[in-house]
């Protein structure tokens, strides 16, 4: 009798342990273990987390509410309550520091408080001044910016890529690779320490808004925003210096017209990354939907930063009946011509001397 019962005994437990509620209970328990153990590592920096810090900047005059916000967005707390329970039982009054305080998510709450409080490690009114030059590609200006310790360059070009910039103008952008190349508006910029790659893009595509889409609007032209960018960005590089925009601007132009390739040098120094004087015949041949030598019309997007006289240029050109120009060495000037023949001599010469 007591074998039997005893088995009965066990099925019962069996099916208990089966039914849905042993399952809910279970799962809400182990939830609940988690995530004491999670908020109990946040609160004590007990190794959740990196190591890496973060410059978080703290604006004058943020209260306790805006500063929970500020940390949960940056990703240093995990829960807004429990940080204002533990700077109120600090028993201090708490004077947080206006400016950039390195933070990481592995500190303790009492630890982001108390480094809150102290003299922060860069000052509100601190400011990067960084010039991006006319003619600069994207990994130019990343390379550049990495190099003033304001952005990770990889970072920075994933989110040209991938990143959601609330700016009409992208919509109309049909491409997925190199998606803002031309876009980031060549100029000289003031970045905080604490703003964010996506901060710094978005100031500068503000600035392209600014600058660049009214002088199109204005303009009667068949050409898309993107076209006219991608215009501007071959006469941006192809221009030895300000006074022949116009003239390079209209040598392209004019074998559009015709149905030639443009066969521009910078298309092809675009796809090969380097600045090479003269291009080898192999070069020329790269499969690319860059390189003007090989297919017609204009290359599938821009390949630098044009300035506002390139823009203008590509809308406005000289009228010539140029349809060749060819650099000095020393790069001073193109010397332009009308002719395949008059071009291949000018080449000789220039060549030779």
């Amino acid at each position: 009798m007591k074998f039997w019962g005893k088995g009965k005994s066990n099925k019962n437990f069996e099916l208990k342990k089966k039914s849905p509620l042993f399952f809910i209970i279970a799962v809400v328990l182990a939830a609940l273990i988690v995530w004491v153990a999670t908020t109990i590592c946040d609160v004590f920096g007990l190794g959740f987390g990196g190591k890496e810090p973060t410059l978080v900047n703290i604006p004058k005059g943020a209260t306790l509410n805006d500063i929970c916000e500020i940390l949960k967005d940056e990703n240093i707390i995990e829960s807004k309550i429990l940080f204002k329970i533990v700077e109120k039982m600090d028993n201090r009054e708490n004077l947080f520091q206006q400016g950039g305080h390195k933070l990481s998510k592995n500190m303790s709450y009492v630890s982001i408080i108390k480094k809150l409080t102290a003299t922060p490690d860069v000052m509100e009114d601190e400011s990067v001044t960084v010039l991006i030059p006319e003619g600069f590609e994207a990994w130019q200006i990343a390379e550049r910016l990495e190099n003033e310790g304001l952005v990770n360059k990889e970072e920075f070009l994933r989110l040209l890529d991938e990143g959601d910039f609330d700016f009409g103008f992208i919509s109309q952008i049909q491409r997925t690779e190199n998606r803002l190349e031309g876009y980031l508006f060549p100029a000289t910029y003031e970045f905080a320490p604490w703003e964010t790659e996506g901060d710094i893009i978005k100031k500068m595509l503000d600035a392209f808004e600014r600058n660049i889409v009214p002088i199109y609007d204005a303009a009667t032209t068949g050409y898309t925003l993107d076209e006219v960018v991608t215009f501007a960005s071959l006469v941006e590089r192809e221009a030895a210096n300000d006074s022949e925009r116009g003239k390079v601007a209209s040598v392209f132009h004019n074998r559009l017209k015709k149905g030639m390739t443009l066969g521009s040098c910078a298309t092809v120094q675009y796809i090969i990354k380097e600045r090479k004087p003269i291009l080898s015949n192999s070069d020329t041949k790269i499969k690319s939907d860059y390189n003007t030598y090989i297919n017609q019309g204009l290359p599938i997007g821009p390949i630098a930063s044009p300035g506002v006289n390139s823009v203008k240029a590509a809308l406005y050109p000289d009228d010539t009946d140029y349809l060749y120009f060819a650099a000095r060495a020393d790069g001073s000037e193109n010397v332009f011509s009308r002719t395949n023949e008059e071009h291949i001599n000018i080449v000789n010469i220039l060549q030779n001397n």
